[in-house]
């Protein structure tokens, strides 16, 4: 599971830097001096026990059953029934919970929210106990007469206050498959077969990409039921659901279409889903767009664009094959001409579908859920679809090239205020999800977290002006998405699942070649591995980046709906101060070497007074801008605990903001790139 792909952290850069950074470019080495060091090594060793490979039947006898009924909304309390048939009675079975899940690329799974497990064979109720060395393994001795067990728990799903992503609320669920399942030890998941079926409240309509025993959409049975047909753990795992009381459908493709693509919107209220006809043809034109972009190849049988539209169910963008899960405001298509406001999420999810489910890196291609995942190439598989996301927004309408240009100023200015550049290479960045949960709030700024989505995203901003300018504008990185991503569908499964086609970095170096001969090789590595140099993305794109002293509307627009508080705007000053402040004066960020960071604050701290008076975002932004070029530094009083202290902080470089103008003599190649084709 990943963040919203939109994070726009505010960022700072040293006075010196922003004389460079309007001629020339960004060269990281000019912040301050720090020692580089060497990349952290990659485990991928598998947990699985010698003896339970051996062990381990290479399919499982006949398909499991899986019941689920989600209707106790009071609660959040999901009940769980399932059956199992047994491959070797009078032997110890292993039962796992899924820990690594996909998408996540990291042990994200919650065994602890499964609770209640009992098992039975015959009506004889089994002692179980949980594998010592793996805590998402649970051991049952089974008895030698019993040929089935039957399992029953309950998934205990976040309530309000838990500070976890809401998965159930009074108007909307989303179920994910591999919380409300236990699986064999053994086959892979794709050899073992299930039968899922669901209860939902009364009226409840359903989306997934799972269909009925004879491939049509089902919805729920007068006692509210959903039968679903046979398919592999693999498929179920990968199709979740969502369902609502308000629920519209949206075919974005022509009648009769082969691989038919839809976008469901569920929300909190029916007015929430109401979309107008231009809105909605810019999504039915991010899918014609993205048939250009691969060459019309569809690898999957359907596609569900899943979009929950609510305040209380949480916020997720998670790719799928056939589908995707998607969370966002409910204002999504509220000011459409005013804010991107999270249109750059379906586009991302959904170029997923052929970046990261059929084409995926090999050491990412798991056989199961508790085998580690290799994160290699997480630069390739978030960090292009994040670049082809960004893209096929501005190529469909559901972002302008003006916004477009904003957001990548936005982008390019903070990757380049990332101080931890000077000491960690983005090639390590791929380890994160494998390491736990994320940099401390304070510093990340120095310590990097999920750079191989942002800053990727302008190493393949880099490959497509590099392909154009060596190829004088004949070939871009389309002609490389047509041939690696494009093509005859392959890799299906036995159950008619499509399946992935793995590759490796020899693979995708081998690929770019054949577009255009170069040294793809060393112009990836000189990207990835090394430290505190220049910032990719916009040399020979036509434009470079300057700075102004008011937001742009854009910038305003987005923190109005992206703030650290909720909705509440926060207050950047990041390219001046070197921090972020919301109202109540809140410092929610400070910036690692910034003018606030060589002051002494530090996030957690309140600011109370400016200069002596009470703190108003408009006075300290009005404190900002009268002491450029000023003889005295700003004084702060800002409250730490219970200590209560003036701070100065010397910068007198007025407000700055990130843009992008025209680089004289050069041609526009952004725009040729964002032009729809």
């Amino acid at each position: 599971m990943k963040s919203l792909s939109m994070r726009q952290r505010g960022t700072w850069l040293s006075q010196v830097l922003c004389t460079q950074l309007a001629a020339a470019p960004l060269a990281l080495s000019l912040l301050w001096g720090l020692a580089p060091s060497t990349a952290l090594a990659h485990s991928s060793a598998s947990p699985t026990s010698a003896n339970e490979a051996a062990e381990a039947p290479v399919s499982w006898p006949g398909p499991m059953t899986l019941s689920v009924d989600a209707t106790d909304l009071d609660r959040r309390v999901v009940k769980v029934q399932q059956t199992l048939p047994v491959a070797t009675p009078g032997r110890t079975l292993a039962l796992r919970y899924a820990r690594y899940l996909p998408g996540g690329h990291g042990p994200y799974g919650d065994v602890t929210r499964l609770a209640g497990l009992v098992v039975r064979a015959q009506g004889e109720r089994l002692s179980w106990r949980r594998e010592s060395a793996d805590p998402f393994t649970f051991l049952v001795d089974v008895p030698a007469h019993a040929h089935q067990l039957e399992l029953s728990f309950q998934y205990l799903a976040p309530v309000r206050g838990s500070h976890e992503r809401a998965s159930v609320t009074r108007q909307m669920l989303g179920i994910e498959w591999e919380t409300v399942l236990l699986y064999p030890a053994g086959p892979a998941a794709h050899a073992i077969s299930v039968k899922p079926r669901l209860r939902l409240p009364s009226q409840w309509q359903q989306v997934s990409a799972l269909r009925g025993a004879q491939g049509a959409v089902v919805q729920p049975a007068a006692d509210g039921w959903v039968e679903f047909g046979t398919v592999s753990v693999e498929t179920l795992i990968d199709s979740p659901l969502f369902a609502g009381r308000h629920l519209r459908q949206v075919p974005l493709d022509p009648p009769g279409a082969a691989h038919p693509v839809t976008l469901t919107l569920v929300g909190d209220e029916a007015a929430t889903l109401e979309a107008s006809p231009a809105q909605l043809d810019a999504h039915r034109a991010l899918v014609a767009q993205a048939d250009k972009l691969f060459g019309g190849a569809r690898h999957f049988r359907q596609y569900d664009l899943m979009l929950a539209l609510s305040d209380e169910f949480g916020g997720i963008g998670l790719e799928h094959h056939e589908s995707s899960e998607n969370g966002l405001k409910p204002d999504y298509f509220k000011d459409w001409d005013k804010a991107i406001r999270g249109r750059e999420l379906l586009p991302h999810e959904y170029v997923h579908a052929w970046n990261g489910k059929y084409r995926r890196p090999a050491d990412l291609a798991t056989p199961d859920y508790q085998v580690p995942m290799g994160n290699s190439l997480l630069w390739v598989y978030e960090g292009l679809t994040e670049y082809w996301g960004r893209v096929l927004a501005v190529r469909s309408g559901l972002s302008t090239p003006e916004q477009t240009r904003d957001r990548l100023a936005n982008v390019v200015a903070d990757i380049a205020a990332r101080a931890g550049r000077t000491w960690r290479p983005l090639q390590d960045t791929v380890n994160d999800p494998a390491i736990g949960p994320g940099p401390t709030r304070e510093w990340d700024t120095w310590q990097r977290n999920a750079d191989y989505y942002d800053e990727a995203q302008l190493v393949w901003l880099d490959v497509d002006l590099a392909l154009r300018q060596l190829s004088r504008d004949q070939r871009s990185l389309d002609d490389f998405a047509r041939a690696f991503f494009g093509g005859a569908t392959r890799g299906r499964r036995p159950d008619g699942s499509p399946g992935p086609v793995t590759y490796t970095e020899d693979d995708l170096v081998a690929a770019l070649n054949a577009v255009q001969p170069h040294d793809w090789r060393r112009f990836l590595r000189e990207r990835m591995d090394r430290v505190g140099d220049s910032v990719p993305g916009l040399a020979n794109s036509g434009w470079r980046l300057t700075w102004a002293t008011e937001e742009s509307s854009f910038e305003g627009n987005e923190r109005g709906w992206e703030g650290e508080s909720g909705n509440e705007r926060a207050q950047n000053l990041a390219y001046s101060l070197g921090l972020r402040v919301i109202g109540d004066g809140s410092l929610t960020q400070v910036y690692w070497n910034s003018p606030a960071f060589e002051a002494g604050l530090t996030s957690g701290m309140t600011l109370l007074a400016v200069n002596d008076r009470a703190y108003k975002p408009e006075r300290l932004e009005a404190a900002v801008r009268a002491n450029t070029g000023g003889e005295a530094p700003l004084r702060l009083l800002v409250k730490d605990g219970d200590l209560y202290r003036t701070v100065t902080i010397d910068w007198r470089g007025g407000l700055r903001y990130p843009r992008l103008e025209r680089a004289d003599g050069m041609p526009d190649r952004l725009g040729k790139i964002w032009k729809p084709r």
